[in-house]
C-alpha cells in the first residue's frame, strides 16, 4: 500500500513539473517548433488507433469516424491537409514524445499522468454516464429514480453507479438483468423500465431507434480531448479556439449525428 501511494505521488509530482516546465516555455515566449514545423509543411500529422469504431477505423486505405472528421474539419480551419498516421493505441504517446504525429486523436480520456510529455485540449466530448429516460417522464435527476426500476447492462459501468445510488435511495430498484445496454434501452422504450443507466454514446446512438428516449442527465464525467506535444502551446491554442468555434457552430452535434448511430456503434 506505501508502495503503491509512493508512485502515486511520484507520478503526480513528475506532472506537476512537466507542466511547470512548460508554463515556463510558454512565458519566456519561445516559439512552439511544433506549430512553427506544422506551418513551414502545410500538414498536420495526426495519431489515431483505427480500430476503435466509431472514433476511428480503416477502409481501403481510408480513415473515417468521428474522430477523422472532427480533425479534418480542425485542420480545414486552419488552411492545414492533415495525414493521419495509424498508431497501436498503446503506443500513442510515444508516437507524439518522438515527434512521430503532432497530435493524437483516439477517443482518448484525459490524462494527467501523461502530462510529464504531453499536454491536452478542452474536452470534445463526455462519454461519461448518463441517465436516459423517456420523453413524457417525469424523471430528470437521480433523487426522481426513488421507487422507479432503473435497467443497468449487467457487470457494465452503468451497474456499479446504480447500486451507489440504490444506497442512498433503497426503494430505487435496479434491474440488471440485461446482457447488453442496448437491451437495457429497448425495454426502456417498451415501457418495461422507468430509466436507463448507459454511457453517453450508447444513449446518443439509441435515440435514432428510439426517438421517444432524451438524455435526462449527466451523471459522470469521463472527457475525451485531443494530445498534443507538451512544448506545442501554439498549436494547443489554435486547436482550442477552432474547438470553441465549433461548438458554438454546433458541429458536434452534426458529427454526434452521424457517427453514433446502430450501425457503426453495435
Amino acid at each position: 500500500m506505501r508502495l503503491t501511494k509512493l508512485l502515486v505521488d511520484l507520478l503526480a509530482i513528475v506532472a506537476l513539473l512537466a507542466y511547470a516546465w512548460a508554463a515556463n516555455y510558454t512565458q519566456r515566449g519561445a516559439a512552439d517548433p511544433v506549430w512553427t514545423a506544422i506551418q513551414e509543411r502545410g500538414v498536420l500529422r495526426v495519431g489515431t488507433d483505427p480500430g476503435f469504431r466509431p472514433f476511428a477505423e480503416e477502409r481501403d486505405g481510408q480513415f473515417q469516424g468521428y474522430d477523422i472528421d472532427l480533425v479534418t474539419e480542425l485542420a480545414r480551419r486552419e488552411n492545414l491537409r492533415v495525414e493521419f498516421v495509424a498508431v497501436g493505441y498503446d503506443a500513442l504517446y510515444d508516437a507524439l514524445s518522438t515527434r512521430r504525429v503532432d497530435l493524437l486523436a483516439a477517443a482518448l480520456p484525459l490524462a494527467p499522468e501523461q502530462g510529464w510529455r504531453a499536454r491536452f485540449s478542452t474536452p470534445y466530448l463526455n462519454a461519461g454516464q448518463v441517465l436516459v429516460v423517456r420523453k413524457n417522464s417525469p424523471i430528470t435527476q437521480e433523487a426522481d429514480l426513488a421507487g422507479r426500476v432503473a435497467g443497468v447492462a449487467l457487470g457494465s459501468e452503468g451497474d456499479t453507479l446504480a447500486r451507489k445510488l440504490q444506497r442512498d435511495l433503497p426503494t430505487l430498484t435496479v434491474r440488471a438483468d440485461f446482457e447488453t445496454t442496448t437491451a437495457a434501452l429497448d425495454a426502456l422504450d417498451s415501457g418495461l423500465v422507468d430509466a436507463v443507466i448507459a454511457d453517453t454514446i450508447s444513449a446518443l446512438s439509441a435515440q435514432h431507434s428510439h426517438p421517444e428516449l432524451q438524455i435526462a442527465r449527466a451523471l459522470t464525467f469521463e472527457p475525451y480531448v485531443l494530445a498534443l506535444p507538451v512544448e506545442a502551446y501554439q498549436l494547443e491554442q489554435a486547436v482550442n479556439q477552432a474547438l470553441e468555434t465549433m461548438r458554438q457552430e454546433q458541429v458536434f452535434d452534426r458529427l454526434n449525428n452521424r457517427w453514433f448511430r446502430p450501425e457503426f456503434v453495435q
